[in-house]
C-alpha cells in the first residue's frame, strides 16, 4: 500500500466518521422534535416529511463536514438555508392572513432550444454546477460521487445496526 493510498483512506475514514457523528446527531433532533406532536396527518403524510427530512439532514450534514473548500458543498448549504428561510416565511404568512391571488396577464417569451449536452446534464445534477467551467465541473463531480457514496455506506451500516 502506497502513502498516497493511506492517507486517502484515512482522509476517507475520518470523512465517514464525522459524517456519521454529525448525521445521528441530525437525527436524534428529528426524533425530538417529533415527540412535541403530528397534529391530524395521515401516515403517509407523516412518512414523506420524514423521508424528506432524513434527506435533508445527510445533505446537510455531508455538505457540513466537506466544508467550503468544495464549491458543491457552499452550493448545497446555501440552498438548504434558502429554501429553510421560504419555509418559515410560508408558514408565518399562512397564519397571519390568506395570500390574494392576483391574475396578470403572462407574457409569452421565445426560448430558443438546443439539444443539452452531456456537460449541461453534469451541471443540473452536481450542486452549483451551472457556475462551473467544465474542468472545475468534472473535479468537482468526482468529489461529490465520492461523498455521496460515503454518505450511502454510513447509512447502510446505520440502518444495519438498528435492523439487528
Amino acid at each position: 500500500m502506497t502513502t498516497k493510498h493511506v492517507i486517502a483512506t484515512a482522509h476517507t475514514r475520518s470523512i465517514k466518521n464525522r459524517f456519521a457523528r454529525r448525521f445521528l446527531r441530525s437525527l436524534l433532533k428529528m426524533k425530538r422534535s417529533n415527540r412535541l406532536g403530528t397534529g391530524f396527518q395521515s401516515n403517509e403524510e407523516i412518512r414523506k416529511r420524514n423521508t424528506q427530512r432524513i434527506k435533508t439532514a445527510a445533505d446537510r450534514s455531508m455538505a457540513r463536514v466537506v466544508g467550503p473548500r468544495k464549491i458543491w458543498s457552499r452550493a448545497l448549504l446555501f440552498k438548504l438555508r434558502n429554501r429553510a428561510r421560504i419555509q418559515v416565511g410560508l408558514r408565518k404568512r399562512c397564519l397571519v392572513s390568506k395570500k390574494k391571488k392576483v391574475l396578470g396577464k403572462e407574457k409569452k417569451v421565445q426560448v430558443i432550444s438546443r439539444e443539452p449536452n452531456r456537460a449541461d446534464n453534469l451541471r443540473e445534477l452536481v450542486p452549483g454546477g451551472d457556475s462551473m467551467d467544465i474542468c472545475s465541473l468534472l473535479e468537482e463531480t468526482a468529489h461529490y460521487i465520492k461523498c455521496l457514496a460515503t454518505q450511502v455506506k454510513v447509512m447502510q451500516s446505520i440502518a444495519d445496526l438498528y435492523s439487528t
